[in-house]
């Protein structure tokens, strides 16, 4: 039964950098499309960015847009979120997902989510 678990979260200033991670263990994700979600205090959780199961076709939220910048190394069986620019409003828990339904263009049903790691951002 596959597991993620998501690292690299922490306190940053607005306008810097932070780089997430997704590991996975207990199985393989090569073939499967990943997303990453975000949860801020008191809001629903939001669709962030995915990505197919080779890499080559990846798809942003309007609000992260040319600033995040989703990646995947399937020999590491490892997804990664590679967040430029960071607001205030970027603030919240991100949480990984495999994507287990995937019909036509799109992924209908993620699945496996992680633990999901913190990101704080001051202003």
């Amino acid at each position: 039964q596959v597991q993620l678990v998501e690292s690299g979260g922490g306190l940053v200033q607005a306008g810097g950098s932070l780089r997430l991670s997704c590991a996975a263990s207990g199985g393989t994700v090569r073939n499967n499309a990943m997303g990453w979600f975000r949860q801020a205090p008191g809001k629903e959780r939001e669709f962030v960015a995915r990505i197919t199961w080779s890499g080559a076709i990846t798809y942003y939220a309007d609000s992260v847009k040319g600033r995040f910048t989703i990646s995947r190394d399937n020999a590491k069986n490892t997804v990664y979120l590679q967040m430029n620019s960071l607001k205030p409003e970027d603030a919240a828990v991100y949480y990984c997902a495999v994507c287990v339904s995937w019909s036509g263009n799109r992924c209908v049903e993620y699945g496996y989510w992680g633990q999901g790691t913190q990101v704080t951002v001051s202003s």
